[in-house]
């Protein structure tokens, strides 16, 4: 018998023998295929948009070594793929890449030549031809600029342009992930990979267009998996478990928690919560606290309950909060008396002191919350929460939109929606346990909850928190004594720090990220001068969760081949976030570098307005939220804002943008000053002849009216943009939100009075 078997084992190895040296491209897939089916799961989508004959071009992301054979695996047409011939030395390697007719390519001007040649004569011949076309593999999954060799290779023949997007493979050993390739445990056994095949696009579309469609293909992608994202309660167990012994949340007033102890006291909040003050009929529950220890813990416990929380913005009237308390029907409100005798407002709802709580504590929480902390493995404690019931579409929080232009919205936020931004940073930052994060931002801003909170709790470092964000002297102490290593703010924050926090008590500060407004160009030479840290700008909004794009910080950036940090942008979408610029007109897609109307899409997209269906309605479309921001992407991938759409005006026909007018003046008032204080705030009001007319409402300066004209002239701009002299009026303060933004509802109230005085 076992003669037999070997005659038969001898027989397959030469048939195989035969096979390889008559047809290597089926001896390649007899071998490949079964070995690919051991190690992944495939799945195709829209198979049916790759032409079944007939010449194309596929255009692919790239996130492994390994993309390409993944590909020619799950399409049933071959592939022919330019490739980097340094990455095929060696005979089998270069016997693998003949197998497939694959074009070598090296970086000689000759060997290019050679290749884009190849490659179109592949295409005339009916060929599929297959390109990365970022030219490198990805270091964070962010999709990278695309390179113009495509247009080269397609040029003189008619073939079509089919977008791919090749989904799982981030993570893998043979991706970037964890900041190497190769040398790392694998995560997954028998990873799910999707490819996603676009539609075919005509031969002449742009590049820039081109990378859209691949993009958005990447968002769908991510939107389809979010259920893969990580559960944000979970999370939290997990990680303040490995961090038990460190120092996990503290904050000024003197508290300093570590990881086991935050997880007991959080544990018996929840239970204390559950049965002396909240009932089934709170699914919304209120918060009135600063970000602080207790904060954190506050919004922990009622996740850890599966309520809905909802940070309330102290900085607003009693008219505002009571606005937003009536929008979702909350009935309960936690917060402090020591932070209530330090605001004036009259809540329509009961109070519930976390003073009280201490007094309700028994023995018995206690003894349970620590046997659930320290001894039940995490799979049960997640069981016994009920946390692995929660479905990544329910909602997290509800948070208020600014109210700069209206009554606030109420934003619901689901689990997946703040889960996917934690793991945006975490790609991007490469947040860890060697971090300490100075938590500055309300938890009522979007920012200030994703990431100082859950960002800070999950992702491994310190929470350090501060409920002042001006108060740049105790930001300042708090960065020392904590060792803060990651700020987040805006730059009217980063002004007053420049002002009075000492270098020393920065010293090992190593990313600095900004948003809410436009980075003024002096201020990242100011502020890298002083403490030896340049900012990068971020842009997002409360109906993103809120990040949308991000510059990664010089001291965490791993890119070799492509930049991913570009001054004056906002940095280039996050990974599964596809951004689109349009026609306000036409609704047509922009080409690179053309101002429109912002679209974004992807797992960050909010479930919706609270109990405002129409209003959801006009502000998501086909799953793509409207931003208001005017904006253009520049070729190599990067957003930049060049307003917002509320803050142009329309005068004689032409869109006058009040953000150059306000850039131009700051800067003429700031000329000699040392104020970190917002100087200018540029609105408008109804104007009969016009339309609108601008209007300058401005702190007092030492210039002229006159002389601030001639500058304006002087910086270029266009009669058109010029206020007129008696358009400029001085005020006492300029009106600003608590998140550090203009109040521009208010400001254009007051403009509209001292107009009519």
């Amino acid at each position: 018998m076992i003669w037999y078997v070997l005659g038969g084992l001898a027989a397959i190895v030469l048939c195989l023998i035969v096979l390889a040296i008559v047809s290597p491209r089926k001896f390649m897939r007899v071998v490949m295929r079964p070995m690919l089916a051991m190690a992944y799961r495939k799945r195709v989508v829209g198979v049916e948009n790759l032409p079944a004959e007939g010449g194309c071009l596929l255009v692919s992301n790239h996130v492994s070594f390994i993309d390409g054979i993944l590909i020619l695996w799950m399409l049933p047409r071959n592939v022919r793929f330019v490739v980097d011939g340094g990455n095929f030395k060696g005979k089998i390697l270069e016997w693998i890449a003949a197998a497939f007719d694959t074009i070598m390519m090296t970086a000689s001007p000759k060997s290019i030549g050679r290749a884009i040649k190849g490659a179109r004569e592949g295409l005339n011949n009916g060929d599929v031809i297959g390109v990365f076309a970022e030219g490198t593999i990805t270091r964070n999954s962010q999709l990278q600029g695309f390179r113009p060799g495509l247009t080269k290779m397609i040029k003189g023949t008619d073939a079509p342009i089919v977008p791919v997007w090749l989904d799982g493979m981030w993570g893998s050993i043979f991706s970037f992930s964890e900041g190497k390739f190769f040398f790392k445990w694998p995560k997954k056994f028998r990873r799910k990979l999707t490819l996603y095949v676009g539609k075919p696009m005509p031969t002449d579309t742009p590049v820039d267009l081109v990378r859209s469609q691949v993009q958005d293909l990447g968002s769908q992608a991510d939107i389809e998996r979010r259920a893969d994202l990580p559960n944000l309660a979970s999370d939290v167990i997990r990680s303040w478990r490995e961090n038990k012994s460190r120092l996990q949340v503290a904050d000024s007033s003197g508290v300093e928690v570590r990881g086991r102890e935050a997880l007991i006291r959080a544990l018996v909040l929840r239970r204390v919560l559950r049965r002396e003050v909240l009932t089934g009929e709170d699914k919304f529950v209120g918060l009135l606290l600063p970000p602080s220890v207790g904060g954190v813990l506050a919004n922990i416990a009622l996740a850890f309950d599966r309520r809905v929380a909802a940070n309330l913005n102290y900085t607003v009237s009693s008219e505002v909060i009571n606005h937003c308390i009536a929008d979702v029907g909350i009935k309960k409100v936690l917060t402090s008396e020591k932070f209530m005798s330090k605001v004036d407002l009259k809540v329509d709802a009961e109070l519930v002191m976390l003073e009280s709580i201490p007094s309700k504590v028994t023995k018995w929480d206690k003894l349970v919350s620590f046997v659930q902390a320290v001894c039940f493995p995490q799979w049960l404690l997640k069981r016994v929460l009920g946390l692995h019931r929660i479905d990544p579409d329910d909602i997290l929080t509800v948070i208020f939109t600014s109210g700069s232009t209206g009554m606030p919205k109420g934003v619901l936020l689901s689990n997946a929606n703040v889960s996917h931004n934690v793991e945006a940073i975490r790609r991007a930052v490469k947040l860890d346990h060697h971090d300490t994060i100075l938590g500055v931002l309300p938890f009522f801003h979007s920012f200030g909850y994703s990431i100082t909170l859950w960002g800070a709790q999950t992702l491994g470092p310190s929470g350090v928190y501060h409920f002042n964000p001006l108060d740049s002297r105790q930001v300042g102490k708090m960065a020392e004594r904590y060792g803060v290593t990651v700020l987040l703010g805006t730059p009217t924050f980063l002004r007053g720090y420049l002002k009075r926090v000492e270098p020393k008590q920065f010293e090992k500060l190593d990313v600095v990220i900004v948003g809410a407004e436009k980075m003024p160009a002096e201020l990242f030479d100011s502020f890298e001068k002083k403490f030896g840290v340049r900012p990068v700008e971020g842009y997002g909004a409360t109906e993103l969760s809120p990040l949308v794009s991000v510059n990664v910080p010089p001291s965490r950036s791993p890119a070799r081949y492509q930049p991913d940090r570009v001054e004056g942008s906002v940095g280039r979408p996050m990974p599964g976030v596809s951004a689109r610029v349009i026609s306000p007109d036409t609704g047509e897609e922009l080409p690179a570098g053309e101002d429109g109307m912002l679209l974004i899409t992807g797992p960050n997209v909010m479930k919706g307005y609270a109990n405002q269906a129409e209003k959801t309605a006009e502000a998501i479309h086909d799953g793509w939220y409207t931003t208001g921001d005017i904006a253009h992407v520049d070729d190599m991938g990067f957003l930049h804002i060049t307003g917002r759409l509320s803050r142009f005006s329309k005068i004689g026909g032409e869109m006058v943008p009040h953000v150059r007018i306000e850039e131009a003046l700051a800067g003429a008032m700031a000329e000699g000053e040392d104020d970190e204080e917002v100087r200018v705030c540029v609105t408008a009001v109804p104007c009969d002849k016009k339309g609108e007319r601008i209007v300058v409402l401005h702190k007092e300066t030492g210039k002229s009216i006159d002389a601030l004209r001639e500058h304006l002239k002087a910086e270029g701009l266009p009669n058109l943009f010029i206020p007129a002299a008696d358009a400029f009026h001085v005020v006492p303060e300029i009106p600003m939100l608590g998140t550090g933004k203009l109040d521009l509802k208010a400001a254009k109230e007051l403009a509209a009075k001292l107009e009519s005085d």
